[in-house]
């Protein structure tokens, strides 16, 4: 599930990345500005691994991709029209296995289309780990966990 507003530049990176693993094994949705735009899919489809991805504000270096735990859902840019982050991923996961959530962190959340060439290379880098198949998750590391794993905007960060 990519989640974002395609015109505040940077808080796109969640559709972007949709559509870049569209054709792949991946069911991938671009649930725009809201997660209830996909819950729909994700209980009709019960994906054994849920992956949210969305813009999130984590205080590091601009094209960072971590995974977030549910306690830090609050710095991610996504709405649910009122209901609590954590509620609302609780009740997807009575459809899946496993829920991971990956926050990018944004350079510009200006308005206007297109990602910044930071965050697009940090979609580009994820896109990569994404389709090696899931296990690849496992290379994002926590966002509070400083690594020198850490996937900060280019491919070769790792």
């Amino acid at each position: 599930m990519g989640v974002g507003n395609r015109l505040s530049h940077d808080d796109g990176a969640g559709p972007i990345l949709a559509d870049r693993l569209s054709g792949s094994e991946w069911i991938a949705v671009d649930c725009g500005t809201s997660l209830e735009n996909a819950a729909g899919i994700v209980r009709r489809e019960r994906p054994e691994l849920l992956v949210i991805a969305d813009a999130a504000r984590m205080g590091t270096p601009p094209g960072t991709v971590r995974r977030l735990p549910r306690t830090e859902t609050d710095r991610m840019l996504i709405s649910t029209h009122g209901l609590p982050i954590p509620f609302f991923i609780d009740r997807l996961e009575t459809a899946v296995r496993e829920t991971v959530i990956l926050g990018i962190e944004p350079q510009d959340l200006s308005f206007g289309e297109g990602l910044s060439p930071v965050l697009s290379e940090a979609v580009d880098a994820l896109h990569g780990i994404l389709t090696t198949g899931p296990g690849g998750i496992e290379a994002i590391p926590w966002w509070n966990e400083p690594s020198l794993r850490s996937l900060e905007g280019t491919a070769g960060s790792r």
